[in-house]
C-alpha cells in the first residue's frame, strides 16, 4: 500500500494542510491549525477550477519518491485517452522523502492534477476519506501509488458505472497475491474474507483491494466510518454490501509493489478482522451476536436435559451459566438491532 498505517487519536481531518491549484505556480495559503475544516464543510466538493469533472482519482502518497511520477503519468495517460473529464488528487501524507517535492515539480505538466500536502501523517484511510469528501467528480476512484495496481484500467472500472446504473461500486479483484508474508497473508485473508461473506451473505472475491471506483453520492454517509489505516478499503466494501448497494468485481493483474511495504502482518491482520466485525455490527448486529447466543441457549437446554436424567431435580451451575449467558447475548443482540433500526441510516 502507498501510505503508512498511522495511529492518530481520532479520524478527523488533519489540523492543517496546503493545497495548490492546477496551473498556478503560487501555492494557496495553508489552513491554520487552530481552524480545521468542519466535517460538514469537508464533505462539500471544492469549486471546479476547469469546468465540470466526472471522475476524481484519489492517490495517497507516502514515501514513493522513486516511482510516484511514473504512476501519475500512467493514470493521466489512461484518463486522457479515455476522453473522460477527471481530476487527480495526489495527497502526500507527510512523506519523509522527496515525494512531495517531486509532485510539486511535476504539477505544471499535469493540468488535471491537484497536489495536497498533509502536515501530519494520518494514514491511507484518512487520505481517502478527505479526498472523497473534497472530490468534484460524480465517481471516485481509489488506488495506490506503488505500481502494484494496473491503473491504466481505471477507465474500465468507470465505464461499468457509466453503463450500468444499478452498480454502485466496482472493485478490481486481484487474481494473485504479491504482498509480503505470503505464507501468512494468504490463509489469513482467506479466513477474513469468508467471515465477511458469511456475515454479509455476499460473494467477495477480493475484500481489501486498493483499486476501486464508486459513486460519490452513495459513499458520503459511510465515509465517516473509515478508519485511518489500510482497513478503510474493507470498510467501504462492507458498508456497501450491508446496505444492499450492488458491488461488481473485475479481475485485475497485481504486481509486486515498488518500494518498501508499509503493511505489518500481525497488527494489520488483527485490524482487518476487527473492522469486518465492527462494520457488520454497525449495520446488522444480529448477524454477529445471535448465532453464538442461540448456540449457548441450545447447549444449555441440552445440558439441562442431561442433568435431569443423570441427577434428577438438579441443574449444574455451568448449565445455568451457559443458558443465562445465551439469554443475555440474545437480549443484547435484539437491543443492538433496535438501535440500528432506529438510527435512520440503514
Amino acid at each position: 500500500m502507498s501510505t503508512q498505517s498511522a495511529e492518530p487519536t481520532s479520524e478527523t481531518a488533519p489540523a492543517e494542510y496546503a493545497e495548490t491549484v492546477p496551473g498556478e505556480s503560487v501555492p494557496v495559503e495553508a489552513l491554520p491549525a487552530e481552524a480545521p475544516p468542519s466535517p460538514a464543510a469537508a464533505a462539500e466538493p471544492v469549486e471546479p477550477a476547469n469546468g465540470p469533472v466526472h471522475v476524481t482519482i484519489v492517490l495517497p502518497c507516502y514515501n514513493e519518491q522513486d516511482h510516484v511520477i511514473d504512476e501519475v503519468e500512467r493514470i493521466c495517460k489512461a484518463m486522457d485517452n479515455s476522453g473522460k473529464t477527471y481530476e487527480l488528487l495526489a495527497v502526500d501524507d507527510c512523506s519523509t522523502d522527496d515525494t512531495l517535492a517531486r509532485l510539486r515539480e511535476a504539477e505544471p505538466r499535469f493540468p488535471n492534477m491537484r497536489v495536497v500536502a498533509f502536515q501530519h501523517n494520518s494514514g491511507s484511510g484518512t487520505v481517502r476519506r478527505i479526498g472523497s469528501q473534497q472530490a468534484r467528480g460524480d465517481i471516485v476512484v481509489w488506488t495506490d501509488a506503488d505500481m502494484s495496481y494496473p491503473n491504466e484500467r481505471i477507465p474500465d472500472l468507470v465505464d461499468v458505472l457509466d453503463t450500468d446504473p444499478s452498480v454502485d461500486q466496482v472493485v478490481g479483484a486481484r487474481t494473485t497475491e504479491e504482498g509480503t508474508h505470503k505464507v501468512l497473508r494468504v490463509p489469513a485473508k482467506w479466513f477474513i474474507r469468508k467471515v465477511a461473506e458469511r456475515l454479509t451473505n455476499s460473494r467477495i472475491p477480493d475484500l481489501n483491494s486498493g483499486l476501486r471506483a464508486f459513486r460519490r453520492d452513495v459513499s458520503l454517509p459511510y465515509l465517516r466510518l473509515l478508519p485511518p489505516g489500510f482497513s478503510c478499503v474493507t470498510t467501504i466494501t462492507i458498508a456497501f454490501l450491508s446496505n444492499q448497494h450492488p458491488v461488481r468485481y473485475m479481475p485485475i493483474d497485481y504486481a509486486k509493489r515498488a518500494g518498501k511495504s508499509k503493511f505489518h502482518f500481525t497488527k494489520d491482520a488483527y485490524r482487518y478482522i476487527l473492522q469486518v466485525l465492527r462494520m457488520v455490527m454497525y449495520f446488522n448486529p444480529l448477524k454477529v451476536l445471535m448465532p453464538p447466543a442461540l448456540w449457548l441457549i441450545v447447549i444449555g437446554l441440552l445440558k439441562g436435559v442431561f442433568d435431569m436424567v443423570v441427577h434428577f431435580g438438579y441443574f449444574a451451575n455451568n448449565t445455568i451459566m451457559i443458558f443465562v449467558t445465551g439469554l443475555i447475548i440474545a437480549s443484547l443482540a435484539l437491543l443492538a438491532d433496535l438501535i440500528v433500526r432506529s438510527r435512520g441510516d440503514v
